[in-house]
């Protein structure tokens, strides 16, 4: 079968975007507009939208904005402030959301009339790109300014809801709102609910994606896949990421540095056989974890050979990640309690709180950890929040 023929095989999804520059550019008619993009804000050919609408007579596109590793995705490593520059490609000036300021100040904003929002999400809380919409959003309805958000797939399904719900005291640039570490919405869902349930209130439109079904995984579409940001390089990756990024808030490596990251879980003082046999143990739905060694180039642990395991997901629809981040937590913490520790602050722009916690989005999960709490005790304790959530979620449900 030729990629031509795979490509046929799979549901045609046409990007909110590609509805603006084919159908409804009518919406930015004789407006100056920012664009929010990165690397992945490509059409199905492929083609980076900033420079489609640089190309386009009919939009007077002004100024560009990254979000967390730049417009084109220059920045490898996590926690790396992006500067202020010019577009090779454009010649237009980038405008860093991930610098000094989170949020376009109103000199940024001086030479837009329409802002719009074309970056993609993984489906997992702890990802900063929406809350970099957030702030677009709060700007704008500070400034006069219209956004609009051109809708792109959730990649791991629109249908699944788990985790922690972020309590009020752990906001962050990763938790700005009280939703789930797996929400099961895409940008524009987020988008209107971040406007009407929490209170936005900017003038905001969505374009909706057409094509697209809730429970469609992205490799079930023929949407374009390009890594959304440098660590999350297949749909693998995002898979485990909501469970894999608790992992962040410990000394353990989370894989980055390798070309396998957030599947591949370990430190130099863990026994690969022995982790690799405890978690197999537990029989954790549609996963197995297979002992390995690695040695990270960069971040945590570089240079170190680290004994661990790879998560492999044998089941996608029955693999639960954050209950399976968790587990790998508490079994690292039960079998190394000499060794285990957590990360130490700061972690995104937070310096007084425990990036676990952060992470998760409240203190009780870390704490359960500590004293032992059995892993079914700690998924049943969630289930007050996310039968909440899904009432409010429902209501702003596109597909």
């Amino acid at each position: 079968m030729t990629l031509t023929d795979q490509t046929k095989c799979k549901r045609h999804v046409r990007l909110g975007v590609e509805k603006l520059l084919q159908d409804s550019l009518s919406r930015v008619q004789g407006a100056r507009v920012g664009l929010v993009c990165n690397q992945a804000s490509v059409d199905h050919n492929l083609r980076h939208v900033a420079d489609l609408f640089y190309e386009n007579p009919q939009v007077k596109l002004t100024t560009l904005f990254g979000p967390q590793h730049g417009i084109r995705g220059d920045v490898q490593d996590n926690m790396i402030e992006t500067e202020h520059s010019l577009d090779r490609e454009t010649g237009l000036p980038i405008h860093s959301l991930y610098s000094e300021t989170r949020e376009p100040t109103e000199l940024m904003l001086k030479d837009v009339d329409v802002l719009i929002i074309d970056v993609p999400d993984i489906g997992c809380r702890i990802y900063t790109f929406a809350y970099t919409m957030a702030n677009c959003m709060r700007a704008a309805k500070n400034f006069g300014k219209k956004v609009i958000v051109c809708d792109r797939p959730n990649p791991i399904t629109g249908t699944r809801v788990e985790g922690n719900v972020l309590e009020a005291e752990q906001a962050s640039f990763v938790g700005q709102f009280p939703i789930p570490t797996r929400h099961g919405l895409t940008m524009g869902e987020l988008a209107q609910m971040f406007n009407g349930h929490f209170g936005i209130d900017c003038d905001l439109e969505v374009l909706k994606m057409d094509g697209w079904q809730r429970d469609c995984w992205h490799d079930e579409t023929d949407g374009p896949w390009v890594l959304p940001s440098p660590n999350i390089p297949t749909l693998d990756t995002a898979t485990v990421f909501p469970g894999a990024v608790h992992f962040e808030g410990t000394q353990l490596s989370e894989g980055r540095g390798t070309t396998r990251p957030f599947e591949l879980i370990g430190a130099p003082y863990i026994d690969a056989e022995d982790y690799a046999r405890e978690l197999n143990g537990i029989g954790l739905q549609g996963a197995f974890f297979r002992s390995c060694l690695f040695r990270p180039t960069f971040q945590k642990h570089a240079g170190q050979p680290c004994g661990g395991v790879q998560i492999h997901v044998t089941d996608r629809e029955r693999f639960e990640p954050v209950i399976v981040g968790v587990a790998m937590v508490k079994t690292a913490v039960n079998m190394y309690p000499d060794d285990f520790r957590w990360k130490d602050p700061p972690y995104e722009y937070v310096y007084d709180r425990n990036p676990f916690d952060v992470i998760a989005g409240t203190t009780k999960l870390r704490r359960a950890i500590e004293e032992g709490i059995a892993i079914q005790a700690i998924g049943e304790s969630r289930e007050d929040g996310l039968t909440e959530f899904r009432k409010v979620r429902e209501r702003y449900l596109l597909y």
